[in-house]
């Protein structure tokens, strides 16, 4: 199955969550078996030279491809989430949003020192989530090798924001707009 292939199977839902968005739902690319299974096959392209310990994934569709991801490299998952959804102790990180503030946290030791991380998320808009959770990461030893997401929004510039921190960033699928 080709990247456009792929790509046409995510739903775009204009106006969504606010007027002048053009929303890029990944759920029907989910819902087809072999899209899903194509998408993850990419993503372990990309990831398995790097050959990481980790595959963390962000709250919420970075669950399902991060914890896809990870099986099919036989890699561990780790799941970073939006505060007080984790029993247990936790560490995490206040970052800015476009409307306010939020919070990431993820397990206490979850993170060996030293491990090699991959991050992934469904998609990358201003890079704002995916840059707190690079820095949790960091924060707690880890070495995040790469930032992978299904879907880039070129345009809101969370590429660029996240390789001038640092982090390398790649994408399978990108599409223009807001």
């Amino acid at each position: 199955m080709s990247i456009d292939s792929l790509a046409a199977l995510v739903r775009t839902i204009s106006d969504f969550p606010k007027p002048g968005i053009q929303f890029r739902d990944i759920t029907t690319l989910l819902a087809d078996g072999a899209g899903l299974r194509e998408l993850v096959e990419h993503m372990a392209g990309i990831v398995r030279p790097l050959d990481p310990d980790l595959i963390v994934g962000v709250e919420a569709r970075g669950f399902i491809l991060a914890a896809a991801l990870a099986h099919a490299l036989g890699k561990g998952f780790v799941p970073v989430r939006k505060a007080g959804k984790l029993p247990g102790r936790t560490v995490g990180i206040d970052y800015v949003l476009e409307y306010g503030t939020d919070r990431l946290e993820l397990h206490e030791g979850q993170v060996p020192q030293g491990a090699r991380i991959v991050l992934v998320d469904d998609l990358i808009a201003t890079g704002g989530t995916a840059q707190a959770a690079a820095q949790l990461l960091r924060e707690q030893g880890g070495n995040v090798l790469m930032a992978l997401f299904a879907i880039d929004l070129p345009d809101l510039g969370g590429r660029q924001a996240l390789e001038a921190d640092g982090v390398a960033t790649a994408a399978v699928m990108a599409f223009a707009g807001h």
